[in-house]
């Protein structure tokens, strides 16, 4: 009897030990520091939603130098979170950028100015400085510049473009007459610096007809032809949006959990809180798949730039369904 137990219980060992290995690594490359935009992320980590789907998860904080484009051409990355533009100008540069997901369906982008710097209208921008975020940020920017016909190598007529790092200080400091701004979180640090809004005038790139598609999950193609690293990514995907609902109901929680991960200690509660509300407005009406009208929107505006077009032709096999059809129903 003595040697059946100590068999069983070696048997159940080493089941135990093949079901550790069994789970599947997958490294998930964020588009900017640890914070509520990416917690959807964190949440399912958290709650074991990647675990429940025999995933072990890897989650990289991004950041003003990183680029996640590179980091996913590099091999440092399976999946990525990236904005459509930033995707599709690297498509067509030979990447072969997937979108397999689209988590957030509103545009949370906008053009934040100070009144007492003359700005009032778009008519306005020229002759001023403009803050603007480079590694593929600057592509939705530079679309809606096209549009109005406004050039941006800082000549007669034209607007001075300055490269904005992690902060707002060109705003408060009076460097810029605009910066760049996201509705969840750049635009409140101008708030907490102390401007008003009464004080501001706000450019949303949705009411501006400009808006693309931001923080979809994209793939290289050629790791998708691959069964078993498909397979991956429909697990991914469907713990990742069981997180990202989570998310959306439980706000406060959620931002705790984003806390929680923070290893610079930079964030607050006060704003993740107030930014994971903002965020789940632009999650909402998303269940993960990517609407082929807010592709097409999209890309329409990145066509749009005159001359010089964020992307010179309509992109082909830019997304998939395959992912989300698999993990949502």
């Amino acid at each position: 009897m003595k040697i059946i137990t100590t068999f069983a219980a070696s048997a159940a060992l080493g089941l135990s030990a093949m079901a550790a290995q069994a789970a599947d690594d997958v490294t998930l490359q964020l588009k900017w520091v640890t914070q509520a935009q990416f917690a959807g992320y964190y949440v399912a980590l958290d709650k074991g939603f990647y675990e429940e789907e025999d995933l072990n998860v890897t989650i990289k904080p991004g950041g003003p130098d990183i680029a996640p484009t590179q980091v996913l051409a590099g091999g440092g990355a399976d999946v990525t979170v990236e904005w459509m533009p930033a995707a599709l100008a690297a498509r067509e540069k030979g990447l072969g950028m997937v979108n397999i997901a689209q988590p957030f369906k509103s545009s949370g982008m906008m053009l934040t100015c100070r009144k007492d710097a003359g700005v009032s209208s778009t008519d306005d921008f020229p002759g001023k400085t403009l803050g603007v975020w480079f590694f593929g940020n600057e592509f939705p920017f530079l679309s809606w510049m096209s549009q109005l016909g406004i050039a941006t190598d800082g000549s007669d007529g034209g607007v001075t473009v300055l490269k904005q790092g992690f902060n707002v200080d060109p705003i408060l400091q009076g460097q810029a007459a605009c910066v760049s701004t996201m509705t969840y979180n750049e635009y409140w640090q101008i708030i907490d610096a102390g401007l008003t809004p009464e004080e501001l005038q706000v450019f949303k790139y949705e009411d501006q007809g400009v808006a693309t598609l931001e923080d979809g999950l994209y793939a290289l193609e050629e790791n998708l032809a691959d069964p078993e690293f498909e397979d991956k990514m429909v697990r991914f995907v469907r713990a990742s949006m069981k997180g990202w609902k989570y998310a959306e109901e439980n706000p406060d929680e959620a931002a705790e959990i984003v806390l929680d991960n923070d290893a610079s200690g930079a964030q607050t509660e006060k704003h993740q809180k107030r930014m994971m509300g903002e965020i789940a407005k632009l999650t909402a009406g998303s269940n993960g798949s990517l609407d082929p009208a807010d592709y097409e929107r999209t890309v329409a505006s990145l066509l749009s730039g005159g001359s010089d077009p964020v992307i010179s032709k309509a992109p082909e096999g830019a997304w998939t369904h395959a992912i989300t059809d698999k993990a949502l129903n």
